[in-house]
């Protein structure tokens, strides 16, 4: 790789403010030119992939990556491109469209049990239980309308809503899964040009929707809904990552080396055999080999 990557230098822990203007959403490229990129990534899905038949062998741990941006940050493509490649029965992907009337009628947390990762898996959160803290925050007649809700003070059910995400996270690492959360951020230029090219390009005309033009109006709350979330449920074990999302390919290589290393980190190993199951198995190679 041309450059070492440092984690570090877009990791949001907890440990001081996070002011949302303060982080750029373009940095200086990771990567030489097309084909330099392709490597990188090929090198680095290639290396995860190992890491996670290590890590599903182990039976130990899990991890969680959790996705969250603006309308055309590049959620979708960087999920694709960081994690195809890997063994696809160790990653599931999730995305979290608009609740379904059964899961309203449950606690917001409910509807991304069952998506959780098992021991040994990677779970991907496309959207994820965060929206009950941005989009309807910044949409609250969400909650009067809909949400039947006992508790009828918005700034008690955002607290309350912070608090069990928080404690949620931290029960997840107690047990073994670790959670990385990531916000592309995306310039509000660099959103304007891609809905244009949505327009201008026939192939992306699916894309558009005319519904992320009403969203991109209320720009300003978005993104202090996000600086009041990200403030609220950065921990030191459950950290966020703010990717720079103007270049999509940088923002996929510097997704891709966070969870890489992520996933280094880990205390695995392949599960050693004991000398009798050692001697049994080369018993039963020896009867294979006579068949021959």
């Amino acid at each position: 790789m041309n450059k070492d990557i440092n984690p570090g230098d877009y990791r949001v822990d907890g440990s001081g403010p996070f002011v949302i203007a303060d982080h750029p959403t373009r940095v200086e490229s990771f990567y030489k030119d097309k084909s330099d990129y392709k490597k990188q990534m090929k090198d680095s899905r290639k290396e995860m992939n190992e890491l996670q038949e290590m890590m599903y062998a182990h039976d130990r741990y899990s991890i969680l990556c959790i996705f969250q941006a603006m309308d055309a940050a590049g959620k979708d493509g960087t999920i694709r491109k960081v994690m195809s490649g890997i063994n696809p029965h160790g990653v599931s992907v999730h995305s979290f469209k608009r609740p379904t009337e059964e899961e309203i009628d449950h606690e917001f947390l409910w509807r991304s049990q069952d998506h959780l990762p098992r021991r040994g898996h990677i779970s991907i959160f496309n959207r994820s239980y965060y929206e009950e803290v941005l989009v309807v925050k910044v949409h609250p007649e969400i909650v009067r309308n809909y949400q039947r809700l006992p508790e009828e003070n918005l700034e008690e059910v955002w607290k309350g809503r912070y608090a069990s995400i928080r404690d949620h996270e931290a029960h997840l690492v107690r047990n073994g899964t670790r959670v990385l959360k990531f916000f592309l951020n995306l310039g509000k230029d660099e959103q304007r040009d891609r809905f244009v090219a949505r327009i201008d390009e026939q192939e992306k005309n699916w894309k558009f929707n005319e519904g992320d033009l009403k969203e991109r109006g209320f720009w300003g709350d978005y993104q202090t809904a996000y600086e009041e979330a990200i403030n609220e449920t950065a921990t030191l074990n459950a950290p966020w990552y703010v990717i720079p999302a103007n270049d999509k390919k940088n923002t996929r290589i510097i997704v891709s080396n966070i969870i890489r290393k992520e996933m280094e980190s880990l205390d695995i190993e392949y599960p050693q055999v004991s000398d009798e199951r050692r001697a049994e198995l080369l018993e039963y190679r020896a009867g294979l080999l006579k068949e021959v």
